[in-house]
């Protein structure tokens, strides 16, 4: 035990040692609890849900991390060359579009000129038995 965790009581270290496992751990020991007597595990579930405040933190991460590139840096040097890199990789993206949709449109026209001289076959092949 290090002099960091040796003041704490058991429930602290268990909690610091869960901690360092993450949310896995957390949930390993909440499905442990509900397998060996279930107010264990109910227990744990309320403890992850309002006293960790397990998805509280995760959910506001999620909701600025779009608007990340766009925000100054204070840099202005670095400011300028993000800001030029996102526009060439914006028109890099553009290109590539472009470049799939004339990919798309060529396979189309092939298939499709395939399918005409197929069915063009078909047909004369019918004439000619016919006749």
């Amino acid at each position: 035990m290090t002099t960091a965790t040796a003041h704490l009581s058991w429930p602290r270290r268990a909690e610091s040692w869960l901690d360092g496992y993450g949310k896995l751990g957390w949930i390993a020991a909440m499905v442990l609890g509900f397998i060996l007597f279930w107010p264990i595990g109910l227990a744990l579930l309320a403890y992850m849900i309002w006293g960790k405040q397990m998805f509280g933190k995760s959910c506001r991460s999620k909701m600025h991390h779009g608007t990340a590139a766009w925000r100054s840096s204070g840099n202005s040097a670095f400011d300028a060359y993000k800001s030029d890199m996102l526009k060439r990789l914006e028109d890099e993206q553009a290109a590539f579009d472009a470049f799939l949709k004339r990919l798309r449109e060529a396979k189309d026209k092939s298939e499709f000129d395939m399918f005409m001289d197929e069915n063009r076959r078909r047909r004369e092949n019918e004439a000619r038995e016919e006749a």
